[in-house]
């Protein structure tokens, strides 16, 4: 079992920043990536950005490319996503999640935090 927990969501104004952590506990051996998705209301949960945890590669999705980060500490098992130059379309409910498996289709990872609102306001 994988428990996932999020943290930093908040509010603020377009062009700001907030950082999102992601504190794994449990067996966290059996994780090979961590992954940021979000989602807007009325919309399908989307892929922010993974990376794979022995490599630390990391993939984003165009629409954040440049302006967020995903990185990981080890000794903490914690991941985060820093966020800079936030717009209004970032807007959603951001969730962590664990594989194997990897990529961007929601429907494959099987663990999953709760969530954070993150709201940017113009």
């Amino acid at each position: 079992q994988v428990q996932l927990v999020e943290s930093g969501g908040g509010s603020v104004q377009a062009g700001g920043s907030l950082r999102l952590s992601c504190a794994a506990f449990g067996y966290t051996y059996t994780m090979s990536c961590m992954a940021w998705f979000r989602q807007a209301p009325g919309k399908e949960r989307e892929g922010v950005a993974y990376i794979y945890i022995s490599s630390g590669t990391t993939y984003y999705a165009d629409s954040v490319k440049g302006r967020f980060t995903i990185s990981q500490d080890d000794v903490k098992n914690t991941l985060y996503l820093q966020m800079n130059s936030l717009k209004p379309e970032d807007t959603a409910m951001y969730y962590c999640a664990a594989g194997p498996p990897c990529g961007w289709t929601a429907g494959k990872f099987g663990r999953w935090g709760q969530g954070t609102q993150v709201t940017v306001s113009s």
